[in-house]
């Protein structure tokens, strides 16, 4: 307890105060002291209730700085597709063979990418895959034929966003070894993906907070005028 109230006593600058995005971000970086490269992650409070049908937010967003994450996927494809997800870098690419490992508690991946024809197979899946956020879905851009393409997205920088219960989004948007400028990119990327996915049934402000933080340290509010 010694050692994190210490370190939390180094900490700058005035959570309580609203900051534009630059200044944030070099606050957060400024604030991550861990021995290794900490994540950054947004987190963007919505004038949304997500007990209503209109006014879910999902979506997926082409960070163009990418995450700073050696992203693993598994992809559910047979024949030329299972050939092209492998082509494009996917670590584990299967069908039946596939399913059966999952089913026998194998996890080692990030995202979960299938061609259409797979998904009555990947179905067999939900209560393994959907607690974690890894069912497949074509509003994500992960199932699709196009599985070269989704298997380069998810490697280069493709983060998928949905709302919360409490009507907050969290994701991660780099790394603290990244330039400010490549953060202030990624985030603006973000607020655009959201601004866009706004749904019909959103009333009143729809943006309504922004906090930026590292994995060990602390956050600090984003003035929303300021992402333009």
């Amino acid at each position: 307890m010694a050692k994190q109230a210490k370190r939390v006593q180094a900490w700058t600058g005035d959570r309580e105060a609203t900051y534009t995005a630059s200044e944030a971000i070099a606050l957060v970086k400024a604030n991550a002291k861990a021995k290794f490269d900490e994540s950054i992650e947004i987190s963007v409070n919505l004038g949304v209730d997500p007990r209503h049908a209109d006014q879910q937010v999902r979506g997926v967003v082409n960070l163009p700085s990418g995450t700073g994450r050696d992203v693993r996927v598994a992809v559910f494809a047979k024949d030329a597709k299972a050939a092209e997800a492998i082509a494009a870098g996917a670590e584990h690419v299967g069908a039946e063979d596939l399913l059966e490992k999952i089913q026998g508690g194998f996890m080692d991946f990030d995202r979960v990418i299938a061609t259409p024809d797979m998904m009555a197979l990947v179905g067999r899946l939900g209560k393994v895959l959907g607690p974690r956020g890894l069912m497949p879905n074509p509003k994500v851009g992960t199932v699709t034929p196009n599985v070269g393409q989704a298997v380069k997205d998810a490697k280069g920088g493709a983060v998928e966003f949905r709302v919360e219960k409490a009507g907050i989004i969290h994701a991660g948007i780099g790394k603290v070894s990244f330039t400010d400028e490549a953060l202030l990119i990624n985030v603006k990327a973000m607020i655009d993906a959201l601004n866009k996915s706004k749904p019909s049934g959103a009333k009143g402000i729809y943006v309504k907070r922004i906090g930026l933080s590292s994995t060990m340290g602390p956050g600090f509010k984003i003035d929303t005028s300021s992402i333009a």
